[in-house]
């Protein structure tokens, strides 16, 4: 039997890509500047807000976004970004410091895993908490 991607998951990671290049391009434009927690948070604020409209209106089919959306987003991404995710940068900089010999590449790195991990928890957290699944069908690829 044939396994078939959802188009959500396809369309989602489409978004993803656009969102890592804000998240990851303004991080490390800014962490020399703000340090990497604050850098963290200016950069994933960022690319929460692309996240939220796109994701909401494209990826999950919302048809219009609401304050109970908005709010329920903050909240599960904020968990994600502005704590998970400087944990998980500071837990890859321990794991890649004896790989990588350069402090920039090994934050780069560090930073580019971290939005890998997040990945997995903001899909689930959008999908179960903020646009759960409803009864009709998804709609076929236009």
């Amino acid at each position: 039997m044939k396994s078939r991607i959802p188009w959500t998951a396809v369309r989602f990671a489409g978004v993803g890509v656009c969102n890592t290049a804000i998240d990851w391009g303004l991080f490390l434009l800014l962490h020399g500047h703000l340090g990497i927690t604050l850098a963290n948070f200016v950069s994933a604020s960022a690319g929460m807000a692309f996240s939220f409209v796109v994701n909401g209106l494209f990826t999950f089919r919302a048809g219009r976004l609401t304050l109970r959306q908005g709010l329920l987003f903050v909240a599960t991404t904020g968990t994600v970004m502005w704590v998970a995710q400087p944990l998980l940068i500071h837990g890859w900089l321990w794991v890649l410091e004896h790989l990588l010999d350069d402090a920039d590449l090994r934050l780069a790195a560090a930073k580019l895993a971290s939005i890998a991990c997040s990945l997995a928890l903001n899909f689930a957290a959008y999908r179960l908490v903020v646009w759960p699944v409803t009864r009709q069908a998804e709609p076929a690829p236009r």
